[in-house]
Formats: structure tokens, sequence, C-alpha cells
């Protein structure tokens, strides 16, 4: 996550990649919802953690966090691979340049013909999360006439991260992984194979928006104990997965340890756990991408209710749950800002709490509440946008699924425009 990126210009305006961000949506020719993205600045925090690997390490994108095709080069460019979780990515990620030996597969329902793709295709591996998993992917292999296949184990390594119950994935009620008591079960599968199979890592997945390296430091030292066992056994590893999951500050009074901080941990943790041998590969996603993006959304109109002698103030606005939905299905807090904030205010003008919702028929398409002025700015930036913003929006409501404008030194370098109102209603309708 680098520094630059979003800054408030001397005359009150917001910018992004040094330019104003009512000029980039004009530019672009789109009109709100909209993201826009700095790719510079997320290309400097891809070398962060690339230079921070140095050769002794693969980065891999967790492209589920934002699958925008520029976003993707560009971090394929700075040299890191892609972490798929579905066939759907993984082919995402081919078409935009990611090598096949620079591809890691995850996720716990893999279909066959997804199975089959990563096969085909000759990827780094694929990472298996139970044990019926490793036999359904030699049966694959043995289908496709494949031999020394690379798969990984994802373990489960029974670490409660300090963060939201639905991005919590190492806790022994997750559906992600491996048990650890069930790893012997697994390498037995590998066995059994015949040869369809090679281990070459090991990987473990806390959870995600870790602010401290503690938990994922944890769960590393619980993998290293299981690598030692794997190794035991007679298995050579080629490296060894400590996924992603790191945080980034969404609220003023947060802090989060810089990416380059989790690798430093991480490969400390494997020297001096004598696994100075095995590569270390990571899967960021959030830290890659959230802060280098703002969702832009323009103000419909002001609410005032009073009920029960309690004054409310509402900002209804054109982005909704459809656009974002972190706020309804994590409780997640995004910081909302004017983009245009003159130095001297209008005369009468105050800063009051104002509650921002959205347009979609649901109590939970709310953006909960944030200080911005009275009389209210036309044009809102909903910030650290970036990271599951596109990526999990929908149609919910008959609602296109906002634009997208890419920038890099200052200027539009591509659009991803809004579906046409009339293609999204004829899809409903034939």
């Amino acid at each position: 996550m680098s520094s630059g990126g979003l800054i408030r210009g001397d005359d009150g305006t917001l910018r992004l990649c040094g330019a104003p961000l009512e000029a980039l949506l004009q530019a672009a020719g789109v009109d709100t919802p909209a993201y826009v993205y700095d790719l510079d600045a997320i290309a400097a925090s891809a070398r962060a953690l690339v230079a921070a690997l140095g050769d002794r390490g693969v980065c891999c994108y967790a492209i589920k966090a934002n699958d925008a095709a520029p976003i993707a080069r560009v971090i394929i460019r700075e040299g890191c691979g892609i972490d798929v979780v579905s066939g759907g990515e993984l082919r995402v990620a081919l078409a935009c340049g990611a090598k096949p030996d620079q591809i890691v597969y995850s996720g716990v329902a893999k279909r066959d013909d997804e199975i089959d793709l990563a096969l085909s295709t000759g990827i780094r591996a694929i990472h298996a999360e139970s044990v019926e998993e490793v036999d359904r992917i030699a049966a694959r292999a043995r289908a496709l006439r494949l031999r020394d296949a690379s798969i990984g184990l994802r373990v489960n390594p029974s670490v409660e991260a300090d963060t939201h119950a639905h991005i919590a994935t190492g806790h022994d009620e997750a559906k992600f992984g491996i048990a650890r008591d069930d790893v012997p079960r697994a390498l037995d599968a590998i066995r059994a194979s015949s040869g369809a199979l090679r281990l070459v890592s090991m990987s473990s997945h806390v959870g995600s928006m870790l602010m401290t390296t503690d938990p994922y430091v944890e769960a590393l030292r619980v993998l290293v104990e299981v690598v030692r066992e794997v190794q035991a056994r007679g298995f050579t590893l080629r490296y060894v997965d400590a996924g992603g999951g790191f945080g980034v500050p969404y609220r003023d009074d947060q802090q989060a340890v810089p990416g380059p901080a989790f690798v430093t941990a991480a490969r400390r943790t494997l020297d001096e756990a004598g696994l100075a041998d095995l590569a270390l590969l990571i899967e960021p996603g959030r830290w890659l991408v959230a802060a280098h993006g703002v969702l832009l959304t323009r103000v419909i109109q002001p609410k005032r209710s009073n009920a029960g002698g309690v004054a409310r103030r509402w900002l209804l606005v054109d982005a909704g749950m459809n656009d974002l939905i972190r706020p309804a299905l994590y409780q997640a807090h995004h910081r909302i800002v004017p983009v245009d904030a003159p130095a001297s205010a209008p005369a009468g003008s105050v800063v009051v709490p104002w509650r921002v919702a959205g347009p979609v028929c649901e109590s939970s398409d709310d953006f909960g509440e944030h200080p911005l002025p009275d009389p209210p700015p036309s044009l809102l930036a909903i910030r650290e946008a970036g990271a599951y913003g596109r990526s999990m929006a929908s149609t919910y409501n008959t609602r296109p699924i906002a634009a997208e404008v890419f920038v890099s030194g200052g200027a539009v370098v591509s659009v991803r425009r809004a579906r046409a109102i009339d293609a999204l209603v004829a899809d409903e309708t034939t």
C-alpha cells in the first residue's frame, strides 16, 4: 500500500494520481457511481512486496480483491503471480499475462472442469483443502494421463484472528483447509495416487484484515511444525505459502503494519526454523489495492426527519450496497469525504454528522455516519474502495454495476463503462 495516490490539493479539491477526481470523471466520460483507481500507486505497492521477498519468494496477488484487467496487468508486470479461487479467475489471470508457473489455485469446492483446467494449464500448484479433494485431484490427473501434477495442502492452523467473523479463516469451525490431525490421511492419499500427484507445498491462511504480524507468525509457526512432520515422512517441498490477509486502515484511528513487515516476519520465522531452503509464497490482495481506489457518488438529496423529538440527517446517494457491499456484509467502515472542500467554507456552512445511505431497497444499504458539510456537497468520495468493491458488486434492484476509471501519470488510461440499463433490462426480460 503505497503512501501516494489520494490527496487534497491546496484548492481543496480531492486528487488521485495528481489529478482532480471530478476532472478524471469528466475525462472518462462516465457518471456516478464510478470507481477510480491509481495504477501507479498499485504498482508501487506491488514493487514493495516483490523487493521485500527478493529472490527467495513469490508474491501471488489474490485477484478476488479486484479482478479488473488493468489492475491485474500492472501487478503482474511488477513481478507478481496470481492467487485464484475459481476457474474464471484462472482464465482472467492467464488472459492478463500471468505465467502458469506463477499461479496458485485455492478454494474449498473446485469443480472437476476447474481442476482439469488447472492441471492441463500446468499452474504452480493446486492447493487442496480436504482429503476428499486430494482424491478428486488425483482422479482428474489420472484421467488426463498426467504424472507429478503439483499439489499443495492448505492446513487449518487453528488460530483465532482478531477480525470480523466472516473473514476469519483459520479457526476450527472454518470451512477452509485441512485439519492438522487429518494431514497424515492427505499424505497417504498423495502416495496412493501412484505418481499422479507430487506434493510441493504446505500453506495456511489465518484470515483477513490482520493489523499486526502476530497472528500471521503464530499460524506460520503451526505450519512449520506440520512441514517438519511432512518432511519426516519423506516428502520434499519447494515452498511454504503463508497466505495473505495484510490489513489496511479504514478509520482515522486505525494503524496497520506495512505489508513488507509481514514478509520480513515470515521469512525470519522460516529461517529460524531451519527452513531457509524453502521459498516463501504470500497471497496479498487488499493491501495492494484497497487504498488506491475510491468510489465516487453523487448526493441525490438530503433527508431531514424529526421522529419522537430526535432530529436525524440523511444523505441519500446514488451508490449503494450493490456497488459496495462491505458495510452491509461486514459492518465495514469506509471514510466518506467531499470531493470538493474549499479552504474557505461558504457562509453559514458547518460540519455535522450525516448518515449516508444508498438507493437500494434494504435497510442494510447504509454507509454509516460521517462528518460532512451542511449544506451538503454534491459529490462524495468513498475511500479505500479499491478492494472487494467492484469484484463483489451485483445488479440487485436492476441497477447497473458501477463504471471503472483507471488512471496513470495523472491521466485516464482505461475505462470500463457501466452497462446500459437497456441491456440489463433486456437480459432480465428475454
